[in-house]
């Protein structure tokens, strides 16, 4: 079929455009890690208002969780229909009324309902913002994920500072929680004006479903214009669905080893290794630490290795570190093994997002939801096994999982960094993407993106 340009704007090439569009997209993750950060510091004062005991309130914090994963569908459609931008905007100020929300609550099943909805608007944001980070490393041709994903820990740790604060002034959740939604509108009016827009909305002219018909004509046309992030962001989902599943699995192992870790190094530590109550603590604030560190400086190994480099050697530091710490045994190798499991999996999050996008939104949505269900499901898989036999055992199967992640992203090919192109240079970009939730380039960002091996 004939290939029609797409009008576009053109992109600032100035490093200050891209900081100040790469700030804005990052108070999107902020807003994220405050937002949940913010009902979770206040789970106790939550407990005593409904009177609930320990699996009341872990059905509380699944429900949230159900809500994120079965939000797939939906969030695939809004994708399509509003794009990443204006997804990212309205699932963001659902989440900011969810607060209110939470405080105003008068019952427990009221209370889950709230926690639910709460679910669907995280998977909604979380498949927008990683979109929206996706689509500025192909415009500008730089990684930027990685730094990206580092202020959700920010903003999860501003607003334990916050719940602080506030609890030395009043007790009250509402008081609380009012103040933490007033000070997430301000970050988001913040961040609006320099979020993506998509193709309609930059007036394209373009019927949508014509679009598609034309975009999906060229990937099957073309085994190479099926490759092109942009062509992928249109393809039928069947035909991304090989990518999407080897991302999938490489998201799940991936977030099974992350929320293992939030919810076992401590009793690990204590169970395992004879350590204090006081020092149990110490083996979570070293995984975030280096997790922070690492995500920080990620980029610039992203560049520079390309991310499938930084995905399999990831890997495989976080699993032979735990492996060897957990076979020799002891507190202190204790904290190295999961020193090494933060700053080895902290960069592989972020790649596998960037591909993930660059297969389209169906993916995208497809991968974020499985992430979820890996961090939902990982310490419950922990906890069977420890129950069974122990939880040195049951950490062996974390280390396994994070082995497992290198596995699978062998059956994805990444391309290297100087085979990419930024956005906008060349006659045979597809647009930008960003409001497909793709990589807005023929080959995908600085970093290297994926499509699945023949």
């Amino acid at each position: 079929m004939p290939r029609t340009p797409v009008p576009r704007a053109p992109v600032p090439r100035t490093p200050g455009a891209f900081r100040r569009d790469q700030l804005a997209i990052a108070a999107l993750f902020c807003f994220l890690g405050f937002q949940y950060a913010t009902w979770v510091s206040r789970l106790p004062a939550l407990k005593d208002r409904f009177g609930l005991d320990e699996t009341r309130l872990g059905l509380l914090l699944m429900v949230c969780g159900v809500g994120a994963a079965v939000s797939f569908p939906l969030v695939a459609r809004l994708m399509r229909q509003l794009g990443s931008r204006r997804l990212a905007l309205w699932s963001a100020l659902a989440l900011a009324a969810v607060l209110p929300a939470l405080s105003a609550a008068g019952s427990y099943p009221l209370a889950l309902l709230v926690v639910f909805v709460d679910g669907v608007a995280v998977g909604c944001l979380n498949v927008a913002m990683n979109a929206q980070g996706a689509a500025l490393e192909a415009r500008y041709g730089r990684a930027a994920m990685a730094q990206l994903h580092a202020t959700f820990s920010a903003g999860s740790l501003a607003a334990a500072l916050l719940a602080s604060g506030m609890n030395v002034v009043t007790h009250t959740v509402s008081a609380h929680f009012a103040a933490a939604a007033a000070l997430l509108l301000l970050l988001l009016a913040a961040a609006r004006p320099r979020l993506s827009a998509d193709e309609r909305a930059r007036g394209s002219g373009r019927d949508p479903g014509s679009e598609q018909e034309e975009a999906t004509g060229r990937a099957e046309a073309s085994e190479e214009g099926a490759a092109k992030g942009a062509a992928k962001a249109v393809r039928r989902f069947a035909g991304a669905s090989g990518a999407a599943l080897w991302l999938g699995c490489a998201m799940v192992f991936g977030t099974v080893t992350e929320g293992a870790m939030n919810d076992w190094s401590a009793l690990y530590l204590t169970a395992e290794t004879g350590a204090s109550e006081q020092f149990a603590p110490l083996g979570i604030a070293v995984v975030s630490v280096m997790m922070v560190l690492a995500r920080l400086l990620g980029d610039g190994w992203r560049s520079r290795l390309g991310d499938a480099r930084v995905v399999h050697v990831g890997s495989v530091v976080a699993g032979t570190g735990l492996a060897l710490a957990l076979a020799a045994g002891g507190t202190w190798p204790a904290l190295v093994g999961f020193a090494c499991v933060g700053l080895g999996m902290a960069t592989v999050t972020p790649c596998l997002y960037v591909a993930a996008a660059a297969e389209g939104p169906r993916a995208l949505a497809l991968v974020a939801a499985l992430g979820t269900t890996g961090l939902l499901a990982g310490p419950a898989l922990i906890g069977f096994v420890a129950g069974r036999t122990d939880l040195t055992v049951g950490m062996a199967v974390v280390a396994a999982s994070a082995l497992l992640v290198s596995v699978s992203a062998r059956r994805v090919t990444w391309r290297r960094p100087s085979e990419a192109a930024p956005a906008g240079v060349g006659e045979d970009d597809e647009g930008d993407g960003a409001g497909k939730g793709g990589v807005g380039t023929e080959t995908g960002t600085g970093a290297g993106t994926g499509a699945v091996e023949a």
